[in-house]
């Protein structure tokens, strides 16, 4: 995490406020060469000790952690370049504003009984952010569900320590700090467009 006391000073509330907001974030295991990353949405307990998530039979993380083994998740939130001339004021320099939320601590496999209540979780919390009727499993075929439970494993991750960079040019003044802010939300609402975008036309795989 960032050594900078002043982006480091947020209370663990805020930051576990966050990975709840987001809700997905970057798995990350030791292995003997280079570290075991994978991509996963995630719920936190109402008690934000522990978080409930699941991973494709095939990846290597799941017999990483077949006994249980230390790992971390990383939750990264809105992040992007800050020019210098946004700040109105002289003698500035580049920098990079983000958000980043580390979650340490062990990867335990659950019974594999615990799968469909925690995808009918999951589903339930984000098909609620959604403007719609909501999407429930009993929508899905039972040979399509039987076999989506053959490919998948349950975790839960315990949380032992949470660290947190909120990297938001703390260290100007608030008046130099609003101006750039200002600069800033001239763009709000481009991530989902570019995503909107890869979205409509997606690369082409290598082997096609």
């Amino acid at each position: 995490m960032h050594p900078n006391p002043s982006f480091r000073g947020t209370d663990t509330q805020t930051a576990l406020d966050f990975a709840v907001e987001r809700s997905f974030g970057t798995l990350a295991v030791s292995s003997d060469g280079a570290p075991l990353l994978s991509h996963v949405p995630f719920l936190l307990n109402e008690a934000r000790t522990e978080a409930q998530l699941h991973l494709v039979r095939s990846n290597p993380i799941c017999r990483a952690a077949k006994e249980g083994c230390a790992a971390r998740i990383a939750v990264n939130g809105p992040d992007g370049y800050i020019s210098p001339d946004w700040y109105g004021a002289e003698d500035q320099v580049p920098t990079w504003n983000y958000i980043a939320v580390h979650l340490t601590g062990r990867l335990e496999p659950l019974p594999e009984d615990a799968l469909e209540p925690m995808v009918a979780a999951q589903s339930a919390f984000f098909e609620g952010r959604l403007d719609k009727a909501p999407w429930t499993l009993d929508k899905v075929s039972d040979d399509l569900l039987a076999k989506f439970w053959r490919m998948i494993l349950p975790f839960r991750f315990v949380i032992e320590e949470v660290d947190s960079t909120f990297k938001l040019n703390q260290n100007k003044t608030e008046d130099v700090r609003l101006r750039a802010a200002d600069r800033v939300e001239e763009g709000v609402g481009a991530e989902l467009s570019q995503l909107a975008d890869w979205m409509r036309k997606p690369p082409v795989p290598k082997d096609s």
